[in-house]
């Protein structure tokens, strides 16, 4: 029999991963913001928007499948945050980005999907009955 601390703690697992993925992705798009610019044509940055965006577009559609299937968006948003991490190693710290530096910004930015992906496998397993 659950209790009423059970049902709000599976209440917060159950709701917590799906509003932080929508508040992550609205604030990874901030960042597409810098296209906008004096001096630039129209064309160039519909361009950048879009190409910034890509990785809003899929983790906003990542978002949309976890809704229904947590497994899905715990893999797919640890997965976002290891190909970030490497992604930021390999193409800044060859570029010359001190890898102190390159180390915070991946802390920063794939520590809260990691959360987020936790938060959303936790759902998973207790939809399971916490099974596995």
């Amino acid at each position: 029999m659950k209790t009423g601390h059970d049902r709000k703690s599976g209440g917060f697992v159950h709701w917590a991963p799906r509003m932080a993925s929508i508040v992550f992705v609205l604030f990874l798009a901030l960042f597409s913001l810098d296209v906008f610019e004096p001096g630039r044509s129209v064309s160039e940055m519909l361009v950048g928007f879009l190409v910034h965006n890509i990785p809003v577009f899929v983790l906003a559609a990542v978002t949309a499948i976890a809704w229904k299937r947590p497994l899905i968006g715990g893999i797919s948003f640890i997965c976002a945050g290891i190909l970030y991490v490497v992604l930021v190693f390999s193409q800044g710290v060859r570029g010359g980005l001190d890898w102190r530096l390159a180390l915070a910004w991946s802390v920063q930015l794939s520590g809260i999907a990691f959360v987020i992906g936790g938060l959303y496998v936790a759902d998973w397993r207790r939809g399971r009955g916490g099974e596995g």
